[in-house]
């Protein structure tokens, strides 16, 4: 990132203070103050203004990532705790998996906790097209630059703000994706797995109408049992998460062609 000549007005160089605590994940304020070129009094109101809004988290002379969380307030349900579980695998998925997308691709983006930490990643990036049925998704989404989001009507959901059920299914048949990028409850020598019917029903929705589908699964994932079979494994063009899986998993998937990658 390049320093800019003269006062950059407040809302730039807020973005700009939020990419770089998102590039770096912890810098101080003096370290801001400099590269931008202000005073650290500023620096400090501004990432008082971010962090109330929950696009970092102020510390100690400085700022770090703020973890992702609901757009209600007192949304603090199951959805909420499993976020931050395993959330620097679940990061750590999320920053590799967003550079497997140009400019110009579609993207299906379902509902889960790992798809929430990549519609942080989607925020910072440009040119896509993503479609959802997860306002809190679609709200991310939309703020990259150059970006479309479509957000999928349905039956909502509050405990992962997502919209479910037939109505859901039938809007995702009206679009054509390049790749659909899905969170899955487990995954399993016999396929992917979840554990909500109709969470199911929009993952297979968005299977069919997408040309690849990439998978973003945290470790704990393989082998945990899913209730509800979404799709078998040769469905799956490439899998990203933070570590090897099981041989028997590892094999069923060499087996299929899917695509391992390690965050």
């Amino acid at each position: 990132m390049t320093e800019r000549a003269g006062p950059l007005r407040p809302n730039i160089r807020r973005e700009r203070i939020e990419q770089v605590v998102r590039e770096r994940e912890r810098v101080t304020v003096d370290a801001l103050a400099d590269l931008l070129g202000t005073s650290r009094e500023t620096i400090r109101r501004d990432l008082t203004d971010l962090a109330e809004r929950g696009r970092v988290r102020k510390i100690h002379g400085g700022a770090t990532v703020a973890e992702p969380r609901l757009p209600e307030a007192e949304v603090e349900g199951s959805f909420q705790g499993r976020l931050l579980e395993n959330a620097d695998a679940k990061r750590a998925i999320a920053r590799r998996a967003i550079g497997l997308f140009q400019p110009g691709d579609t993207l299906f983006v379902d509902t889960g906790t790992t798809t929430q930490w990549f519609a942080e990643e989607l925020a910072s990036a440009s040119g896509l097209t993503v479609i959802t049925n997860s306002a809190s998704i679609a709200g991310l989404a939309a703020r990259g630059a150059s970006s479309s989001t479509f957000l999928i009507g349905g039956e909502y959901r509050s405990d992962g703000t997502e919209n479910l059920g037939p109505l859901a299914v039938e809007q995702i048949g009206h679009f054509h994706a390049t790749h659909a990028v899905l969170a899955v409850g487990s995954v399993e020598t016999v396929g992917i797995l979840d554990f909500d019917v109709r969470e199911a029903d929009v993952a297979r929705a968005m299977i069919a109408q997408a040309r690849s589908v990439t998978v973003l699964a945290d470790a704990s994932k393989f082998g945990r049992g899913g209730l509800i079979k979404v799709a078998p494994l040769d469905v799956v063009t490439r899998i990203v998460t933070e570590a090897d899986p099981p041989p028997d998993i590892g094999a069923a998937l060499e087996q299929v062609g899917a695509e391992v990658i390690k965050a």
